[in-house]
């Protein structure tokens, strides 16, 4: 059977946005070939066409979740700045919802087992983010990319926190106390006289 030109590359990304919401939603361990290729409705012999291996699926994948992520970052820090980013990344929603949530809260533990071009591939995506946040700092703040480096840290193990207990008050309160700590450290960070009086 003949196919219409682009089907393989067609294919191709709709198995890693297939991949990168399972691996996000269920880890990338438990997440087995013969799964993703049956939701893409596709066959297991189907998937070597195009990746020659699951490490080679995982970081495509991964890749396509961060790029997705620093967008909506993008978005966000533009729309309104930190506070449209603690909203909208420390929301219950985004917390009950990590198929299709930041793939740096959902797979940290695994992307650090990783080969190391798939933790290169990570390293260069945080980068980027990183750097749109420390743009998005007051002109005054202190080393901006270590602000936005501690900021980001926060709001990821504030969310994976959330995540690991069941939801509920304790859950709503861990993401709230994550919000206020990355307030904190903005401002701290922009003070331009740190431990004086105001």
């Amino acid at each position: 059977m003949r196919y219409e030109k682009g089907h393989k590359d067609v294919s191709r990304r709709r198995i890693a946005e297939i991949a990168a919401e399972r691996f996000r939603r269920d880890g990338i361990a438990a997440s087995g070939l013969a799964g993703i290729m049956s939701e893409a409705g596709l066959t297991n012999g189907a998937f070597y066409p195009h990746f020659r291996s699951k490490a080679d699926l995982v970081r495509e994948s991964l890749a396509g979740a961060l790029e997705d992520q620093t967008n909506k970052m993008r978005e966000a820090l533009a729309a309104g700045g930190l506070e449209a980013i603690l909203e909208a990344y420390l929301s219950a929603e985004h917390r009950d919802d990590p198929g299709t949530g930041c793939a740096y809260a959902a797979l940290l533990p695994e992307i650090a087992r990783q080969p190391v071009e798939t933790r290169d591939v990570f390293a260069e995506q945080l980068t980027g983010v990183i750097g749109q946040f420390a743009e998005t700092l007051p002109p005054q703040t202190r080393d901006p990319q270590g602000v936005a480096l501690g900021i980001y840290a926060t709001l990821i193990g504030a969310l994976q926190l959330a995540r690991a207990v069941p939801s509920g008050a304790l859950s709503d309160r861990i993401l709230s106390a994550g919000a206020e700590a990355a307030r904190a450290l903005a401002r701290v960070a922009s003070d331009p006289c740190p431990g004086q009086p105001a």
